[in-house]
């Protein structure tokens, strides 16, 4: 066990510093300050020692592709859930997932990360694959002490996280980073980027995006507490939440996405494969307004009353979140103009634009509609299977040159990018200088949702300017003794 109870002492070493700089003031170059650690020089032939906080579940399934590194530690609040995403249906260790067994077995193991920040000195890198709330201070921790992270999506729980983490990758460019949407890394996806890019359908004023999640329990109220089991830290599992919620199966390990304090549903879990590629291919800047429509908050008497209730517990079930970019500086492959992209999630479905073939439908699963002034194209979540819809496209297409890099494995192999980009060998496909602001985007939809009204945005300022009170949603507060 972690020797911080809740509340108890600061880890030493660890600045309290808050974001409290501007969009302007970052371009202008203002940063808080440089790593605490200079991270150790690797050659291509050395191997990484990593760290995982949240080795279980994600996170056993993101190190599956790292065993020919060095594991040296890992945290985690409950061992028995990570032995158990080591198993295979029978109840043994499943032969693919050895590998990681015998290296978790060798490395040091910590409930709390602060303690494993503070005590193990031979970390390089850390994988980050903990619940939402979690993910900014520790990625935070680590960048502090001059360690390479990979943060699994969505990258934070609020914008001031976002802002804190891109002015910290600013401020130590040898800092190697990764958001963990592997879609980034496929191939599919890179050639739909040079498509939209290449003018293949004109330019794009309009884009729909849709998911089938949520796939866990959302909408409802919050359940009473039941006794947590023996195997785990429930406190630290809360960490920096500021809430005293009891344990309840529908929040670890799998269902707390659906929770408002340690979630960001179904558009923070999704949107970061899915809008990455508007995002990527059309560079539209920050959006300027936001407005998300939703079923019924949770709580409510009334079916039908979707107004915002005292205490958000759990993310109505499904939202349309609508956003409006302006005129950015580069979004000339789109005509400079404006752009409107529309997100979906519950199920929902974009309704059928004029052209869209009627022998084709929208994947239930999730995909993306590009709407240009010549075709549409079309794909699936993680990029994969593009269709362009228009006469004469594909020869078109065959014209447009591949314009950016392949990454070894694609999408599979994303956490080893990150690898071999800590070693100087490949570029890094998602890092936090893009990563943070497609991460902002995503959330914008989350603060308008708990607004419960049309948001504008100044993305200079990084405030909305029609609704004062939404600006509490861009940051939160922590519990102490796990601020940001």
């Amino acid at each position: 066990m972690s020797g911080y109870a809740a509340g108890g002492p600061t880890p030493s070493g660890i600045t309290r510093r808050r974001l409290v700089g501007t969009a302007a003031g970052l371009a202008a170059g203002g940063l808080a300050g440089s790593a605490l650690g200079a991270a150790r020089k690797l050659a291509p032939s050395d191997r990484v020692n990593l760290a995982v906080i949240g080795a279980g579940g994600q996170g056993a399934s993101n190190m599956l592709k790292l065993t020919s590194q060095n594991i040296v530690a890992t945290a985690d609040v409950d061992y028995d859930h990570v032995l158990r995403a080591l198993l295979d249906k029978t109840g043994w260790i499943s032969p693919l997932r050895q590998p990681l067994k015998e290296a978790y077995d060798k490395a040091h193991r910590y409930t709390d990360y602060r303690r494993m920040f503070d005590t193990q000195k031979d970390i390089d890198a850390v994988l980050i694959a903990t619940p939402d709330h979690h993910h900014a201070v520790a990625a935070r921790m680590a960048m502090e002490r001059g360690l390479h992270v990979y943060v699994q999506k969505p990258l934070t729980y609020t914008i001031e996280e976002s802002r804190r983490l891109a002015e910290l990758a600013r401020a130590n460019p040898g800092l190697i980073t990764q958001m963990g949407n592997q879609g980034h890394s496929g191939d599919d996806g890179r050639r739909v980027v040079e498509l939209i890019r290449g003018g293949v359908i004109g330019p794009v004023r309009e884009v729909h995006v849709w998911t089938n999640r949520p796939v866990w329990p959302q909408g409802i109220a919050k359940p009473a507490a039941v006794a947590t089991p023996g195997s785990l830290d429930w406190q630290t599992w809360l960490g920096p939440a500021d809430v005293n919620w009891g344990y309840h199966p529908d929040y670890a390990h799998f269902n707390w996405r659906g929770w408002v304090p340690f979630g960001s549903g179904a558009l923070g879990d999704m949107g970061a494969h899915l809008i990455d590629f508007p995002i990527w291919a059309l560079e539209p800047g920050l959006p300027t307004k936001v407005e998300t429509r939703h079923s019924r908050w949770a709580g409510n008497p009334s079916l039908w009353d979707t107004k915002r209730p005292a205490e958000l517990t759990s993310f109505p079930s499904a939202s349309i979140a609508h956003y409006e970019f302006g005129k950015a500086p580069g979004a000339k492959e789109r005509g400079g103009g404006p752009l409107s992209l529309t997100w979906y999630d519950g199920g929902l479905l974009p309704p059928t634009p004029h052209g869209f073939p009627a022998s084709m439908s929208m994947s239930g699963d999730g995909g993306v509609l590009f709407v240009g002034a010549h075709g549409m194209l079309t794909h699936e979540t993680y990029g994969e299977k593009p269709v362009l819809i228009g006469e004469g496209l594909e020869d078109k297409a065959r014209k447009i040159p591949r314009s950016l890099p392949r990454i070894q494995g694609g999408m599979a192999g994303h956490e080893m990018n990150w690898i071999r980009a800590i070693r100087g060998e490949e570029a890094i496909s998602c890092p936090f200088e893009y990563a943070t602001r497609l991460n902002e985007t995503m959330n914008l939809g989350v603060v308008a949702l708990r607004a419960d009204q049309a948001i504008e945005y100044d993305a200079a300022l990084g405030r909305v300017t029609n609704v004062a009170d939404a600006n509490q949603y861009l940051s939160r507060q922590y519990r102490k003794g796990w601020e940001l």
